[in-house]
Protein backbone atom coordinates (compact mmCIF):
# COMPACT_ATOMS: atom_id res chain seq x y z
CA UNK A 1 0.00 0.00 0.00
CA UNK A 2 1.33 3.36 -0.93
CA UNK A 3 1.88 5.44 2.43
CA UNK A 4 1.38 9.63 2.46
CA UNK A 5 4.56 11.22 2.18
CA UNK A 6 7.06 9.12 1.19
CA UNK A 7 6.26 7.00 4.36
CA UNK A 8 7.49 9.91 6.46
CA UNK A 9 5.71 8.77 9.57
CA UNK A 10 6.87 5.21 9.40
CA UNK A 11 10.88 6.39 8.64
CA UNK A 12 10.73 8.36 11.63
CA UNK A 13 9.44 5.76 13.43
CA UNK A 14 11.95 3.58 12.40
CA UNK A 15 15.42 6.00 12.06
CA UNK A 16 14.54 8.75 14.06
CA UNK A 17 12.35 8.41 17.24
CA UNK A 18 13.38 8.34 20.99
CA UNK A 19 14.45 4.51 21.84
CA UNK A 20 11.75 4.88 24.59
CA UNK A 21 9.02 5.93 22.12
CA UNK A 22 10.20 3.31 20.01
CA UNK A 23 10.10 0.52 22.71
CA UNK A 24 6.92 1.62 23.90
CA UNK A 25 4.95 1.65 20.32
CA UNK A 26 6.33 -1.54 20.02
CA UNK A 27 5.52 -3.59 23.19
CA UNK A 28 1.90 -1.72 22.97
CA UNK A 29 -0.95 -3.53 23.77
CA UNK A 30 -5.30 -3.25 22.66
CA UNK A 31 -6.85 -0.33 25.03
CA UNK A 32 -3.22 0.31 26.73
CA UNK A 33 -2.56 3.55 27.60
CA UNK A 34 1.41 3.99 26.33
CA UNK A 35 1.99 7.24 27.76
CA UNK A 36 3.80 6.28 31.11
CA UNK A 37 2.62 9.66 32.82
CA UNK A 38 -1.07 9.54 31.72
CA UNK A 39 -2.64 8.46 35.48
CA UNK A 40 -4.54 5.22 34.03
CA UNK A 41 -3.03 2.40 32.70
CA UNK A 42 -5.98 1.45 30.32
CA UNK A 43 -8.42 3.26 27.87
CA UNK A 44 -11.78 3.84 29.49
CA UNK A 45 -14.44 0.77 29.19
CA UNK A 46 -17.24 1.46 26.14
CA UNK A 47 -19.76 1.40 28.17
CA UNK A 48 -19.36 3.46 31.20
CA UNK A 49 -17.78 5.71 28.17
CA UNK A 50 -21.00 5.21 26.12
CA UNK A 51 -23.34 6.27 29.40
CA UNK A 52 -21.58 9.59 30.18
CA UNK A 53 -21.64 10.68 26.38
CA UNK A 54 -25.19 10.05 26.09
CA UNK A 55 -26.08 11.75 29.20
CA UNK A 56 -24.18 14.56 28.22
CA UNK A 57 -25.91 14.86 24.32
CA UNK A 58 -28.97 15.83 26.38
CA UNK A 59 -27.04 18.90 28.26
CA UNK A 60 -25.64 19.92 25.20
CA UNK A 61 -29.14 20.15 23.74
CA UNK A 62 -30.52 21.74 26.61
CA UNK A 63 -27.57 24.12 26.58
CA UNK A 64 -28.07 24.88 22.48
CA UNK A 65 -31.71 25.32 23.89
CA UNK A 66 -30.90 28.22 26.29
CA UNK A 67 -28.49 29.81 24.33
CA UNK A 68 -30.80 30.29 21.44
CA UNK A 69 -33.74 31.72 23.94
CA UNK A 70 -31.73 33.90 26.06
CA UNK A 71 -29.25 35.00 23.47
CA UNK A 72 -26.11 33.83 24.39
CA UNK A 73 -23.03 34.29 22.09
CA UNK A 74 -20.54 30.93 22.83
CA UNK A 75 -17.14 30.51 21.39
CA UNK A 76 -15.33 27.45 22.26
CA UNK A 77 -11.38 27.31 21.07
CA UNK A 78 -10.15 23.79 20.60
CA UNK A 79 -6.46 23.96 20.53
CA UNK A 80 -3.82 21.07 21.04
CA UNK A 81 -0.99 18.95 20.44
CA UNK A 82 -0.87 17.08 16.51
CA UNK A 83 -3.30 14.07 16.93
CA UNK A 84 -4.58 15.31 20.32
CA UNK A 85 -8.18 14.06 19.21
CA UNK A 86 -9.43 17.61 18.53
CA UNK A 87 -12.00 16.50 15.62
CA UNK A 88 -12.96 13.52 17.61
CA UNK A 89 -13.57 15.35 20.55
CA UNK A 90 -15.64 18.45 18.29
CA UNK A 91 -17.65 16.00 16.25
CA UNK A 92 -18.74 14.13 19.57
CA UNK A 93 -19.60 18.10 20.98
CA UNK A 94 -21.68 18.54 18.15
CA UNK A 95 -23.38 16.06 16.57
CA UNK A 96 -26.71 16.22 18.27
CA UNK A 97 -27.17 20.14 18.20
CA UNK A 98 -28.94 22.02 15.59
CA UNK A 99 -26.33 23.28 12.84
CA UNK A 100 -27.89 26.35 12.07
CA UNK A 101 -27.19 27.59 15.38
CA UNK A 102 -23.34 25.92 16.02
CA UNK A 103 -21.09 26.05 13.51
CA UNK A 104 -17.41 24.44 13.32
CA UNK A 105 -15.00 27.01 12.00
CA UNK A 106 -12.12 25.14 10.58
CA UNK A 107 -10.30 28.11 8.46
CA UNK A 108 -7.15 26.79 5.99
CA UNK A 109 -3.87 28.92 5.23
CA UNK A 110 -4.39 32.67 4.54
CA UNK A 111 -4.96 33.99 1.11
CA UNK A 112 -3.41 36.30 0.10
CA UNK A 113 -5.60 39.17 0.88
CA UNK A 114 -5.97 37.71 4.41
CA UNK A 115 -2.19 37.51 4.84
CA UNK A 116 -2.15 41.60 4.57
CA UNK A 117 -4.77 42.17 7.12
CA UNK A 118 -5.06 42.43 10.71
CA UNK A 119 -4.04 38.59 12.42
CA UNK A 120 -7.48 38.40 13.94
CA UNK A 121 -9.54 40.00 11.37
CA UNK A 122 -10.61 36.81 9.35
CA UNK A 123 -11.34 35.31 12.73
CA UNK A 124 -13.80 37.72 13.52
CA UNK A 125 -16.11 37.12 10.68
CA UNK A 126 -16.82 33.99 11.91
CA UNK A 127 -17.94 35.06 15.96
CA UNK A 128 -21.35 34.04 17.42
CA UNK A 129 -24.07 36.19 16.66
CA UNK A 130 -26.82 35.91 19.63
CA UNK A 131 -28.18 32.78 20.11
CA UNK A 132 -25.24 31.02 18.40
CA UNK A 133 -22.25 28.53 19.51
CA UNK A 134 -18.88 29.21 17.33
CA UNK A 135 -16.23 25.96 17.60
CA UNK A 136 -13.15 26.81 16.49
CA UNK A 137 -10.97 24.34 15.13
CA UNK A 138 -8.18 25.65 15.31
CA UNK A 139 -7.55 29.52 15.83
CA UNK A 140 -5.96 32.39 16.20
CA UNK A 141 -3.23 30.30 18.30
CA UNK A 142 -1.72 29.25 15.10
CA UNK A 143 0.37 32.34 15.57
CA UNK A 144 1.92 31.91 19.04
CA UNK A 145 2.65 27.89 17.86
CA UNK A 146 2.98 26.18 14.86
CA UNK A 147 3.59 29.68 12.27
CA UNK A 148 6.52 30.29 15.14
CA UNK A 149 7.49 26.38 14.95
CA UNK A 150 8.03 26.41 11.31
CA UNK A 151 8.91 30.43 10.95
CA UNK A 152 5.90 31.00 9.21
CA UNK A 153 6.12 34.63 11.17
CA UNK A 154 8.66 36.78 12.38
CA UNK A 155 9.26 37.45 15.91
CA UNK A 156 8.18 40.71 16.09
CA UNK A 157 5.00 39.52 14.54
CA UNK A 158 4.84 36.77 17.29
CA UNK A 159 5.69 39.15 20.18
CA UNK A 160 2.88 41.76 18.81
CA UNK A 161 0.23 38.94 18.86
CA UNK A 162 1.06 38.34 22.09
CA UNK A 163 -0.04 41.93 23.55
CA UNK A 164 -2.53 41.98 21.38
CA UNK A 165 -3.96 38.71 22.38
CA UNK A 166 -5.44 39.12 25.52
CA UNK A 167 -6.26 42.67 24.75
CA UNK A 168 -8.47 40.60 21.40
CA UNK A 169 -10.06 38.33 24.04
CA UNK A 170 -10.91 40.84 26.37
CA UNK A 171 -12.94 42.75 23.99
CA UNK A 172 -14.54 39.94 23.00
CA UNK A 173 -15.55 38.78 26.56
CA UNK A 174 -16.76 42.63 27.41
CA UNK A 175 -19.17 42.56 24.39
CA UNK A 176 -20.86 39.68 25.39
CA UNK A 177 -19.17 36.69 24.18
CA UNK A 178 -18.56 33.53 26.76
CA UNK A 179 -15.19 32.33 25.73
CA UNK A 180 -13.88 29.06 26.47
CA UNK A 181 -10.27 27.74 25.92
CA UNK A 182 -9.61 23.85 25.59
CA UNK A 183 -5.91 22.84 24.63
CA UNK A 184 -5.75 19.08 24.27
CA UNK A 185 -2.36 17.42 25.33
CA UNK A 186 -1.07 14.34 24.39
CA UNK A 187 2.25 12.75 24.82
CA UNK A 188 4.87 12.20 22.35
CA UNK A 189 4.50 8.01 22.46
CA UNK A 190 0.81 8.52 22.02
CA UNK A 191 1.07 11.01 19.48
CA UNK A 192 3.30 8.85 16.95
CA UNK A 193 1.21 5.68 17.72
CA UNK A 194 -1.83 7.20 16.39
CA UNK A 195 -0.02 8.81 13.44
CA UNK A 196 1.45 5.59 12.64
CA UNK A 197 -2.02 4.76 12.49
CA UNK A 198 -3.19 7.29 10.25
CA UNK A 199 -0.52 6.73 8.00
CA UNK A 200 -1.44 2.67 7.21
CA UNK A 201 -5.59 4.03 7.29
CA UNK A 202 -6.84 5.15 4.09
CA UNK A 203 -9.66 6.23 5.49
CA UNK A 204 -7.91 8.33 7.95
CA UNK A 205 -4.80 9.46 5.87
CA UNK A 206 -6.62 12.87 5.04
CA UNK A 207 -5.75 14.07 8.39
CA UNK A 208 -2.19 13.60 7.45
CA UNK A 209 -0.29 17.13 6.13
CA UNK A 210 3.10 17.85 5.65
CA UNK A 211 3.48 19.62 8.63
CA UNK A 212 2.51 16.71 10.93
CA UNK A 213 5.62 14.67 9.53
CA UNK A 214 8.03 17.88 10.00
CA UNK A 215 6.74 18.53 13.15
CA UNK A 216 7.43 15.03 14.36
CA UNK A 217 11.30 15.75 14.99
CA UNK A 218 10.10 19.32 16.18
CA UNK A 219 8.91 18.04 19.86
CA UNK A 220 10.67 20.54 22.15
CA UNK A 221 10.56 23.07 19.70
CA UNK A 222 6.54 22.53 19.70
CA UNK A 223 7.07 22.05 23.98
CA UNK A 224 8.57 25.56 24.53
CA UNK A 225 6.37 27.29 21.70
CA UNK A 226 2.88 25.99 23.49
CA UNK A 227 4.64 26.37 27.03
CA UNK A 228 5.45 29.85 26.39
CA UNK A 229 2.02 30.16 24.49
CA UNK A 230 -0.18 29.16 27.86
CA UNK A 231 1.86 30.92 30.21
CA UNK A 232 1.04 34.28 28.37
CA UNK A 233 -2.30 33.78 27.41
CA UNK A 234 -3.81 32.43 30.26
CA UNK A 235 -6.22 35.46 32.13
CA UNK A 236 -8.72 35.77 34.49
CA UNK A 237 -11.55 36.30 31.65
CA UNK A 238 -10.22 33.88 29.02
CA UNK A 239 -8.43 31.16 30.74
CA UNK A 240 -7.26 27.83 29.62
CA UNK A 241 -8.28 24.83 29.81
CA UNK A 242 -6.16 21.78 29.91
CA UNK A 243 -7.31 18.00 29.10
CA UNK A 244 -5.05 15.15 28.96
CA UNK A 245 -6.38 13.51 25.59
CA UNK A 246 -3.75 9.93 25.56
CA UNK A 247 -7.43 8.70 26.36
CA UNK A 248 -10.27 9.74 23.72
CA UNK A 249 -13.03 8.74 25.98
CA UNK A 250 -11.77 9.86 29.20
CA UNK A 251 -10.87 13.14 27.17
CA UNK A 252 -14.02 13.85 25.22
CA UNK A 253 -15.90 13.68 28.44
CA UNK A 254 -14.30 15.58 30.33
CA UNK A 255 -14.20 18.01 27.85
CA UNK A 256 -17.81 18.60 27.18
CA UNK A 257 -18.37 18.33 31.31
CA UNK A 258 -15.87 21.02 31.69
CA UNK A 259 -17.37 23.20 29.17
CA UNK A 260 -20.84 22.87 30.33
CA UNK A 261 -19.97 23.65 33.74
CA UNK A 262 -18.80 27.06 32.54
CA UNK A 263 -22.26 27.72 31.64
CA UNK A 264 -25.13 28.39 33.70
CA UNK A 265 -28.05 26.84 31.45
CA UNK A 266 -31.49 26.29 32.07
CA UNK A 267 -32.48 22.74 33.42
CA UNK A 268 -28.89 21.55 33.98
CA UNK A 269 -28.46 17.83 35.49
CA UNK A 270 -24.97 18.41 37.52
CA UNK A 271 -24.99 14.78 37.92
CA UNK A 272 -24.33 14.29 34.53
CA UNK A 273 -21.06 16.73 34.68
CA UNK A 274 -19.74 14.65 37.19
CA UNK A 275 -17.00 14.30 37.85
CA UNK A 276 -14.54 16.29 36.37
CA UNK A 277 -11.34 14.56 37.24
CA UNK A 278 -8.59 17.00 37.99
CA UNK A 279 -5.83 14.34 36.80
CA UNK A 280 -7.44 15.05 33.60
CA UNK A 281 -8.80 18.32 33.48
CA UNK A 282 -6.86 21.61 34.74
CA UNK A 283 -5.19 24.41 34.21
CA UNK A 284 -1.94 25.11 32.65
CA UNK A 285 -0.14 23.74 35.41
CA UNK A 286 -1.55 20.44 34.43
CA UNK A 287 0.52 21.04 31.10
CA UNK A 288 3.76 20.68 32.76
CA UNK A 289 2.85 17.08 34.29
Amino acid sequence: MELPFDGGISRYYREDAPDDVRAAIAAAEDGQIINPSYPYPDRWKRGAYEDAIAALQIELVRMQAWARATGQRIAIVFEGRDAAGKGGTIKRFRENLNPRGAKVVALSKPSDVEAAQWYFQRYIAHLPAKGEITIFDRSWYNRGVVEHVFGFCTPDERERWFAQTPEFEDMLVKEGITLIKIWLNVGRTTQLHRFLAREKDPLKQWKLSWIDVEGLSKWDAYTQAITETLERTHTDFAPWTIVRSDDKRRARVQVIRAVLSELDYARKDPSALEPIDPQIVGGPDLWHV
